[in-house]
Protein backbone atom coordinates (compact mmCIF):
# COMPACT_ATOMS: atom_id res chain seq x y z
CA UNK A 1 0.00 0.00 0.00
CA UNK A 2 1.55 3.61 -0.67
CA UNK A 3 2.30 5.58 1.87
CA UNK A 4 -0.42 8.33 2.87
CA UNK A 5 -1.02 11.09 5.08
CA UNK A 6 -4.45 11.68 6.65
CA UNK A 7 -5.75 14.07 3.79
CA UNK A 8 -5.31 12.13 1.38
CA UNK A 9 -6.35 9.36 3.00
CA UNK A 10 -9.64 11.01 4.05
CA UNK A 11 -9.71 12.56 0.50
CA UNK A 12 -9.64 9.30 -1.18
CA UNK A 13 -12.63 7.48 0.55
CA UNK A 14 -15.54 7.16 -1.18
CA UNK A 15 -18.26 7.86 1.92
CA UNK A 16 -17.86 10.52 4.56
CA UNK A 17 -19.15 11.08 8.01
CA UNK A 18 -18.90 14.64 7.31
CA UNK A 19 -20.63 17.64 5.54
CA UNK A 20 -22.41 16.78 2.04
CA UNK A 21 -19.50 15.23 0.02
CA UNK A 22 -17.12 16.15 -2.06
CA UNK A 23 -16.54 20.12 -3.38
CA UNK A 24 -15.62 19.35 -6.90
CA UNK A 25 -17.47 21.31 -9.80
CA UNK A 26 -20.15 18.63 -9.06
CA UNK A 27 -21.59 21.13 -6.79
CA UNK A 28 -21.96 24.07 -9.41
CA UNK A 29 -22.99 21.55 -12.28
CA UNK A 30 -25.78 19.86 -10.07
CA UNK A 31 -27.15 23.08 -9.20
CA UNK A 32 -27.39 24.31 -12.95
CA UNK A 33 -29.04 21.15 -14.28
CA UNK A 34 -32.45 22.58 -14.28
CA UNK A 35 -31.39 26.30 -15.15
CA UNK A 36 -32.13 27.51 -18.61
CA UNK A 37 -29.67 28.66 -20.48
CA UNK A 38 -30.99 31.28 -22.37
CA UNK A 39 -31.81 33.07 -17.86
CA UNK A 40 -30.67 36.61 -17.95
CA UNK A 41 -26.98 36.90 -15.62
CA UNK A 42 -27.49 39.74 -13.18
CA UNK A 43 -24.52 42.54 -13.91
CA UNK A 44 -22.47 44.60 -11.75
CA UNK A 45 -25.24 43.38 -8.56
CA UNK A 46 -28.11 44.27 -10.43
CA UNK A 47 -30.66 42.19 -12.52
CA UNK A 48 -33.77 40.05 -11.82
CA UNK A 49 -32.16 37.28 -11.11
CA UNK A 50 -30.26 38.74 -7.72
CA UNK A 51 -32.82 40.84 -7.15
CA UNK A 52 -35.38 38.13 -6.74
CA UNK A 53 -33.03 35.79 -4.12
CA UNK A 54 -32.35 38.79 -2.19
CA UNK A 55 -36.13 39.27 -1.91
CA UNK A 56 -36.70 35.96 -0.74
CA UNK A 57 -34.11 36.49 2.11
CA UNK A 58 -35.76 39.63 2.73
CA UNK A 59 -38.94 37.39 3.83
CA UNK A 60 -36.61 34.33 5.56
CA UNK A 61 -35.13 36.70 8.12
CA UNK A 62 -37.85 39.24 8.39
CA UNK A 63 -35.93 42.36 7.84
CA UNK A 64 -36.22 45.41 5.75
CA UNK A 65 -33.65 44.46 2.57
CA UNK A 66 -30.80 41.97 1.73
CA UNK A 67 -27.55 42.49 0.14
CA UNK A 68 -25.50 39.19 -2.14
CA UNK A 69 -21.93 38.75 -1.00
CA UNK A 70 -19.55 36.98 -2.73
CA UNK A 71 -18.27 36.27 0.83
CA UNK A 72 -19.31 36.43 4.85
CA UNK A 73 -15.92 37.58 5.44
CA UNK A 74 -16.44 41.05 2.88
CA UNK A 75 -19.95 40.97 4.59
CA UNK A 76 -19.13 41.27 8.30
CA UNK A 77 -16.52 43.87 7.37
CA UNK A 78 -18.59 45.60 6.18
CA UNK A 79 -21.40 45.57 8.28
CA UNK A 80 -19.46 46.31 11.11
CA UNK A 81 -17.83 49.43 9.39
CA UNK A 82 -21.16 50.87 9.09
CA UNK A 83 -22.30 50.69 12.54
CA UNK A 84 -19.55 52.15 13.85
CA UNK A 85 -19.89 54.86 11.06
CA UNK A 86 -23.31 55.79 12.22
CA UNK A 87 -21.94 55.52 16.01
CA UNK A 88 -19.20 57.40 15.79
CA UNK A 89 -17.47 54.94 17.57
CA UNK A 90 -14.49 52.90 16.61
CA UNK A 91 -14.94 50.75 18.77
CA UNK A 92 -16.81 46.82 18.54
CA UNK A 93 -16.87 43.92 20.90
CA UNK A 94 -17.01 39.75 19.94
CA UNK A 95 -15.44 36.97 21.31
CA UNK A 96 -11.68 35.62 21.06
CA UNK A 97 -12.31 33.39 18.68
CA UNK A 98 -14.39 35.73 16.42
CA UNK A 99 -13.91 34.59 12.99
CA UNK A 100 -12.25 38.25 12.43
CA UNK A 101 -10.57 38.45 15.17
CA UNK A 102 -8.99 34.85 13.96
CA UNK A 103 -9.18 33.75 10.72
CA UNK A 104 -9.28 37.56 8.84
CA UNK A 105 -5.58 38.96 9.42
CA UNK A 106 -7.07 41.66 10.75
CA UNK A 107 -8.84 43.10 8.11
CA UNK A 108 -10.76 45.73 10.18
CA UNK A 109 -7.69 47.03 11.65
CA UNK A 110 -6.23 47.44 8.70
CA UNK A 111 -8.93 47.78 6.31
CA UNK A 112 -11.08 50.26 8.43
CA UNK A 113 -8.87 51.68 11.63
CA UNK A 114 -11.63 49.85 13.97
CA UNK A 115 -10.67 48.88 17.39
CA UNK A 116 -11.90 45.55 18.69
CA UNK A 117 -12.71 44.61 22.42
CA UNK A 118 -12.50 40.76 22.96
CA UNK A 119 -15.58 39.87 25.22
CA UNK A 120 -15.00 37.02 28.14
CA UNK A 121 -12.48 34.13 27.85
CA UNK A 122 -11.31 32.16 24.86
CA UNK A 123 -12.63 28.68 26.16
CA UNK A 124 -16.17 29.48 26.74
CA UNK A 125 -19.30 31.32 25.74
CA UNK A 126 -19.48 35.10 26.57
CA UNK A 127 -22.56 35.79 29.61
CA UNK A 128 -24.67 38.84 30.23
CA UNK A 129 -22.20 39.77 32.88
CA UNK A 130 -19.20 40.01 30.12
CA UNK A 131 -21.45 42.10 28.19
CA UNK A 132 -22.31 44.19 31.15
CA UNK A 133 -18.85 44.68 31.78
CA UNK A 134 -17.58 46.48 28.13
CA UNK A 135 -16.65 49.95 27.23
CA UNK A 136 -18.54 52.17 25.46
CA UNK A 137 -18.58 49.81 21.95
CA UNK A 138 -21.09 50.76 18.81
CA UNK A 139 -21.82 47.27 17.73
CA UNK A 140 -21.73 43.87 19.42
CA UNK A 141 -21.33 41.07 16.98
CA UNK A 142 -22.86 37.19 18.71
CA UNK A 143 -21.62 33.77 16.64
CA UNK A 144 -24.41 30.95 16.84
CA UNK A 145 -23.49 28.60 16.81
CA UNK A 146 -20.17 29.33 18.59
CA UNK A 147 -18.20 27.17 16.08
CA UNK A 148 -14.42 27.29 18.00
CA UNK A 149 -16.15 26.31 20.42
CA UNK A 150 -17.82 23.19 19.21
CA UNK A 151 -20.89 25.14 18.33
CA UNK A 152 -22.06 25.95 21.40
CA UNK A 153 -25.51 27.96 21.73
CA UNK A 154 -26.95 30.05 24.43
CA UNK A 155 -30.06 29.24 25.76
CA UNK A 156 -33.02 31.05 24.39
CA UNK A 157 -33.87 33.20 27.24
CA UNK A 158 -29.51 34.09 28.11
CA UNK A 159 -29.89 35.10 24.11
CA UNK A 160 -32.84 37.48 24.23
CA UNK A 161 -31.74 39.15 28.09
CA UNK A 162 -27.70 39.88 26.01
CA UNK A 163 -29.65 41.13 23.05
CA UNK A 164 -32.28 43.66 25.38
CA UNK A 165 -29.70 44.75 26.88
CA UNK A 166 -27.20 45.98 24.39
CA UNK A 167 -30.36 47.31 22.82
CA UNK A 168 -31.07 49.33 26.24
CA UNK A 169 -27.03 50.61 26.04
CA UNK A 170 -27.89 51.65 22.31
CA UNK A 171 -25.27 48.85 21.20
CA UNK A 172 -26.19 47.74 17.51
CA UNK A 173 -26.21 44.14 17.45
CA UNK A 174 -24.96 42.09 14.70
CA UNK A 175 -25.38 38.42 13.94
CA UNK A 176 -22.75 36.13 12.85
CA UNK A 177 -25.50 33.69 11.81
CA UNK A 178 -23.20 31.88 9.05
CA UNK A 179 -24.90 28.79 10.35
CA UNK A 180 -28.72 29.88 11.59
CA UNK A 181 -29.87 27.51 9.52
CA UNK A 182 -28.59 24.71 11.37
CA UNK A 183 -29.55 26.02 15.20
CA UNK A 184 -32.73 26.64 14.57
CA UNK A 185 -33.74 22.71 15.59
CA UNK A 186 -32.14 23.58 18.85
CA UNK A 187 -34.36 27.07 19.51
CA UNK A 188 -37.47 25.72 18.46
CA UNK A 189 -37.94 28.73 15.72
CA UNK A 190 -38.07 30.48 12.19
CA UNK A 191 -34.82 32.23 11.45
CA UNK A 192 -37.16 35.39 11.36
CA UNK A 193 -37.34 34.78 14.95
CA UNK A 194 -33.17 35.02 16.19
CA UNK A 195 -32.78 37.25 13.04
CA UNK A 196 -34.95 39.95 14.19
CA UNK A 197 -33.40 39.66 17.79
CA UNK A 198 -30.35 41.67 15.85
CA UNK A 199 -29.94 45.00 13.53
CA UNK A 200 -27.54 43.59 11.22
CA UNK A 201 -27.77 39.40 10.24
CA UNK A 202 -25.08 37.86 8.20
CA UNK A 203 -25.80 33.40 6.66
CA UNK A 204 -23.51 31.83 4.34
CA UNK A 205 -24.51 29.69 1.79
CA UNK A 206 -21.83 27.29 1.21
CA UNK A 207 -21.33 25.82 5.29
CA UNK A 208 -24.51 24.14 6.11
CA UNK A 209 -26.05 24.70 3.20
CA UNK A 210 -23.47 23.03 1.33
CA UNK A 211 -23.36 25.89 -1.67
CA UNK A 212 -20.36 27.05 -3.98
CA UNK A 213 -19.99 30.49 -2.11
CA UNK A 214 -21.71 33.72 -1.17
CA UNK A 215 -23.34 34.88 2.08
CA UNK A 216 -26.21 37.44 2.51
CA UNK A 217 -26.01 40.45 4.51
CA UNK A 218 -29.67 41.80 6.01
CA UNK A 219 -30.69 44.33 8.18
CA UNK A 220 -32.43 48.33 7.52
CA UNK A 221 -32.81 49.80 4.15
CA UNK A 222 -30.67 52.48 4.84
CA UNK A 223 -28.13 49.86 6.05
CA UNK A 224 -28.42 47.83 3.42
CA UNK A 225 -28.12 50.86 0.73
CA UNK A 226 -24.80 51.66 2.27
CA UNK A 227 -23.48 48.20 2.40
CA UNK A 228 -24.16 48.10 -1.58
CA UNK A 229 -21.58 51.52 -1.65
CA UNK A 230 -19.11 49.64 0.48
CA UNK A 231 -19.68 45.48 -1.53
CA UNK A 232 -18.60 48.08 -4.88
CA UNK A 233 -15.86 49.37 -3.15
CA UNK A 234 -14.47 46.30 -1.89
CA UNK A 235 -14.69 44.97 -5.31
CA UNK A 236 -17.74 42.57 -4.52
CA UNK A 237 -20.24 43.75 -7.36
CA UNK A 238 -18.49 40.90 -9.81
CA UNK A 239 -19.51 41.46 -13.37
CA UNK A 240 -21.75 38.31 -12.88
CA UNK A 241 -22.55 36.59 -9.64
CA UNK A 242 -25.18 34.06 -10.53
CA UNK A 243 -22.63 31.11 -10.13
CA UNK A 244 -23.23 31.69 -6.87
CA UNK A 245 -26.80 32.69 -6.58
CA UNK A 246 -27.87 29.92 -8.19
CA UNK A 247 -26.52 27.13 -6.29
CA UNK A 248 -27.18 28.92 -3.06
CA UNK A 249 -30.84 29.50 -4.06
CA UNK A 250 -30.51 25.58 -5.22
CA UNK A 251 -28.98 24.05 -2.22
CA UNK A 252 -31.07 26.18 0.06
CA UNK A 253 -34.21 25.14 -1.09
CA UNK A 254 -32.67 21.42 -0.75
CA UNK A 255 -32.03 21.17 2.76
CA UNK A 256 -33.18 24.31 4.39
CA UNK A 257 -35.94 21.65 5.71
CA UNK A 258 -33.58 19.57 6.66
CA UNK A 259 -31.77 20.44 9.68
CA UNK A 260 -33.48 18.72 12.03
CA UNK A 261 -32.61 15.61 10.20
CA UNK A 262 -29.17 16.59 10.50
CA UNK A 263 -29.37 17.27 14.32
CA UNK A 264 -30.63 14.47 15.22
CA UNK A 265 -27.95 12.29 13.32
CA UNK A 266 -25.10 15.18 14.67
CA UNK A 267 -26.78 13.80 18.44
CA UNK A 268 -26.59 10.33 17.36
CA UNK A 269 -23.15 9.93 16.08
CA UNK A 270 -22.25 12.08 18.93
CA UNK A 271 -23.67 9.79 21.57
CA UNK A 272 -21.73 6.60 20.05
CA UNK A 273 -18.48 8.43 20.13
CA UNK A 274 -18.83 9.40 23.39
CA UNK A 275 -19.02 5.79 24.11
CA UNK A 276 -15.91 4.68 23.15
CA UNK A 277 -12.89 4.61 25.40
CA UNK A 278 -10.24 7.71 24.46
CA UNK A 279 -12.78 9.87 22.70
CA UNK A 280 -15.08 12.30 23.53
CA UNK A 281 -17.19 15.10 21.65
CA UNK A 282 -17.53 19.00 22.58
CA UNK A 283 -20.17 19.65 23.36
CA UNK A 284 -21.44 16.24 24.72
CA UNK A 285 -24.61 16.58 22.89
CA UNK A 286 -24.66 18.62 20.22
CA UNK A 287 -27.18 21.42 19.79
CA UNK A 288 -26.85 22.10 16.11
CA UNK A 289 -25.70 19.43 13.17
CA UNK A 290 -21.78 20.27 14.15
CA UNK A 291 -19.69 19.05 17.09
CA UNK A 292 -15.81 19.00 17.86
CA UNK A 293 -14.23 15.18 17.86
CA UNK A 294 -11.62 15.03 20.54
CA UNK A 295 -8.93 12.42 20.86
CA UNK A 296 -6.93 12.19 23.72
CA UNK A 297 -4.15 10.45 22.54
CA UNK A 298 -1.11 12.44 20.86
CA UNK A 299 -1.97 14.01 17.32
CA UNK A 300 0.74 11.83 15.54
CA UNK A 301 -1.01 8.55 17.16
CA UNK A 302 -4.20 9.49 15.93
CA UNK A 303 -3.25 10.57 12.33
CA UNK A 304 -1.43 7.28 11.86
CA UNK A 305 -4.65 5.44 13.43
CA UNK A 306 -7.16 7.09 11.35
CA UNK A 307 -5.10 6.88 8.39
CA UNK A 308 -5.16 3.24 9.09
CA UNK A 309 -9.06 3.08 9.09
CA UNK A 310 -9.72 4.97 6.08
CA UNK A 311 -6.94 3.71 3.84
CA UNK A 312 -8.87 0.17 3.89
CA UNK A 313 -12.47 1.52 4.51
CA UNK A 314 -15.08 3.18 2.55
CA UNK A 315 -15.92 6.06 5.22
CA UNK A 316 -13.81 8.95 5.87
CA UNK A 317 -13.75 10.31 9.42
CA UNK A 318 -11.39 12.91 9.27
CA UNK A 319 -8.88 15.15 7.16
CA UNK A 320 -7.37 16.74 9.80
CA UNK A 321 -6.13 17.04 13.50
CA UNK A 322 -5.42 20.17 15.71
CA UNK A 323 -3.26 19.66 18.94
CA UNK A 324 -4.70 20.29 22.18
CA UNK A 325 -3.00 20.65 25.52
CA UNK A 326 -4.44 17.58 25.62
CA UNK A 327 -4.40 15.49 22.63
CA UNK A 328 -5.98 16.64 19.48
CA UNK A 329 -9.54 17.44 17.92
CA UNK A 330 -11.00 17.80 14.41
CA UNK A 331 -14.76 19.32 13.54
CA UNK A 332 -17.40 17.53 12.47
CA UNK A 333 -20.22 18.92 10.46
CA UNK A 334 -23.23 16.45 9.62
CA UNK A 335 -24.68 16.60 6.56
CA UNK A 336 -25.98 14.18 3.32
CA UNK A 337 -22.86 12.47 3.63
CA UNK A 338 -23.64 10.88 7.16
CA UNK A 339 -27.27 10.23 6.27
CA UNK A 340 -26.27 8.45 3.01
CA UNK A 341 -24.55 5.46 4.82
CA UNK A 342 -26.17 2.49 5.68
CA UNK A 343 -26.33 1.25 9.29
CA UNK A 344 -23.69 -1.27 8.52
CA UNK A 345 -21.36 1.13 7.13
CA UNK A 346 -22.02 3.32 10.59
CA UNK A 347 -21.83 -0.09 12.75
CA UNK A 348 -18.43 -0.79 11.04
CA UNK A 349 -16.58 2.76 11.77
CA UNK A 350 -17.75 2.77 15.37
CA UNK A 351 -16.12 -0.72 15.47
CA UNK A 352 -13.17 0.47 13.86
CA UNK A 353 -12.77 3.08 15.97
CA UNK A 354 -13.71 1.25 19.33
CA UNK A 355 -10.79 -1.32 18.03
CA UNK A 356 -8.00 1.58 17.49
CA UNK A 357 -8.50 3.72 20.40
CA UNK A 358 -9.46 1.17 22.98
CA UNK A 359 -5.77 -0.66 22.42
CA UNK A 360 -3.92 1.61 24.44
Amino acid sequence: MKEMDLRTSYQETTKRLDGHGSRTVGVLQEALRTVSADQPSDIYGNGELIKTFERKMVDLLGHDDAVFFPSGTMAQQIALRIWSDEQNNRKVAYHPLCHLEIHEQDGLKKLHGIEPILVGEADRMMTIDDVKALPDVSCLLLELPQRELGGLLPSREELEVICAYARKQNIRLHLDGARLLEVLPYYEAEAKDIAQLFDSVYISFYKGLGGVAGAILAGPEPFCQEARIWKRRYGGDLISLYPYILSADFYYEQRKDRMAEYHAAAKELASRLNAISDISTRPQEPVSNMFHLYFKAEKAVVEEKLVEIQSHGKVGIAGYLVEKESGCATEVNIGDSFLTLTPDERETVYRQLTEAFSED
